[in-house]
Parts: structure tokens; C-alpha cells; sequence
């Protein structure tokens, strides 16, 4: 499957004082894909920012994980990677 700008990720605590916003994204897409380069093709239109926080969640089973953005390029296209807890 492809990302549409349609079921984007929907922003559900704004950052303030420095801190990243909090994201949430449900989709079909299996999380290794969502991961992939340049796949939110509206991040800047979306206000995503580097640090930001995503909750990406797999609607056939309800898997969620973590991840962070970890670009967002000239285009506005946006990036997430896993995010490592420690």
C-alpha cells in the first residue's frame, strides 16, 4: 500500500515549550513500511517537526508502535524511525 494525504496522522497534543508534538497514525501499511524513506508526503503541510513523537498503530490487528520523525526535507516530505526506549 501507498500513504494518502486523505488518512494522514493526526496530530493529538501540540508541542510547547520545546517539547515534540504527539502523533497518531492508523493504516493498513505494516509498521517496516511506514518507516520508509520520504513516506508522509504532506509532513510539513501536517506541522510534523524532527523529534516529534508518532504512535503508528496497524488496523488489521491493532499493533502499535513507537517512533519518532527523524526528517522532514525540502518537499515536506517526512520521515519516522523507530524509537529506541531506554
Amino acid at each position: 500500500m501507498a500513504y494518502e494525504v486523505t488518512n494522514g496522522p493526526k496530530c493529538i497534543l501540540s508541542g510547547f515549550g520545546g517539547s515534540p508534538s504527539i502523533w497518531v497514525y492508523n493504516d493498513g501499511d505494516a509498521h517496516g513500511t511506514v518507516d520508509g524513506t520520504d513516506y508522509f508526503t504532506d509532513a510539513k503541510e501536517l506541522g510534523m517537526k524532527v523529534g516529534d513523537l508518532v504512535f503508528v498503530q496497524l488496523t488489521s490487528d491493532y499493533t502499535t508502535t513507537l517512533h519518532s520523525v527523524s526528517a522532514v526535507d525540502a518537499d515536506g516530505n517526512g520521515t519516522i524511525s523507530a524509537a529506541v526506549l531506554a
